[in-house]
């Protein structure tokens, strides 16, 4: 028999199947987002950059720094609602689940980039 799963704070018990297997859809598919996210910050510390500038002002993408404060206070304004734009477009629009199912969008798309 398998060793099961770890749910310490019991947030499954009595839950039916089709509960289950939607929130192990949601922690594989949250799971390769934050890897997607990691390497992200890996490339952007590494130094490769997208050439060209990121606005009409002529800050350059290598003039951006990383983390948090260069969110915060470097990327533009209209840079942030773009990024934001694209993740809900990502979100409600290509990864957006298939009754639960383990093969739906979200999973063929991260396949798709060969993350996984």
């Amino acid at each position: 028999k398998p060793l099961g799963f770890w749910d310490p704070l019991g947030i499954v018990e009595g839950a039916s199947q089709e509960r289950f297997d939607r929130l192990r859809y949601v922690e594989v598919k949250h799971g390769r987002i934050a890897m997607l996210a990691v390497l992200g910050q890996i490339v952007t510390k590494a130094g490769i950059r997208l050439p060209g500038d990121i606005d009409y002002e002529g800050t350059h993408f290598t003039d951006i720094g990383t983390g948090w404060d260069a969110w915060m206070n470097q990327v533009p304004d209209a840079g942030k609602y773009q990024i934001l734009a694209l993740i809900f477009f990502l979100e409600v629009g290509i990864m957006k689940d298939q009754a639960g199912s383990m093969d739906d969008r979200a999973v063929r798309f991260t396949r798709h980039l060969h993350v996984i």
